[in-house]
């Protein structure tokens, strides 16, 4: 099975205090998600962010279909970088790392997201057309959310 990577990089004109606030808060997810993937958090959002923190969802990825996610934050280092891990839902593998730094003028929050389609080699052949488009598309729609919130960073 391949395992592919998404890197994205996004700078903000705000403190590392503001964007650690604003993304470790996993209600804040659905603002930064479009509304057709019918984003829903069913339990373990009551929280601060914390390792072993199970957080689950109801998404609509594809073609309508609701799907359940739960995921695990596996690692948090204060207002630095914190790690969600899918442990049930619609890859076979979701690893992904928010990394937040400070820079002159605002911050740079980085996503590395390592991940692997299921259904073998039939998901690797969607892949390219489905799934890396849908995953570029959410990606670029958190962006612009998070300009429309925040600015635009003119460091």
């Amino acid at each position: 099975m391949k395992l592919y990577q998404l890197h994205k990089k996004q700078n903000l004109p705000i403190t590392v205090e503001q964007a650690w606030n604003f993304l470790s808060s996993p209600q804040n997810l659905k603002t930064i998600t479009p509304d057709y993937m019918g984003f829903h958090i069913l339990s373990g959002a009551d929280r601060p962010m914390y390792p072993g923190q199970i957080i689950q969802y109801i998404v609509t990825p594809v073609l309508g279909i609701k799907t359940k996610w739960v995921t695990e934050i596996t690692h948090v280092v204060d207002q630095k970088y914190f790690v969600d891990e899918q442990r049930f839902g619609p890859y076979a593998l979701w690893h992904h790392k928010h990394f937040i730094k400070p820079i002159e003028g605002g911050v740079e929050m980085e996503d590395i997201i390592d991940y692997k389609v299921p259904m073998g080699i039939l998901g690797q052949l969607v892949h390219p057309f489905l799934v890396k488009p849908k995953l570029e598309e959410i990606f670029a729609y958190r962006q612009k959310k998070l300009i429309e919130l925040f600015g635009e960073y003119n460091g």
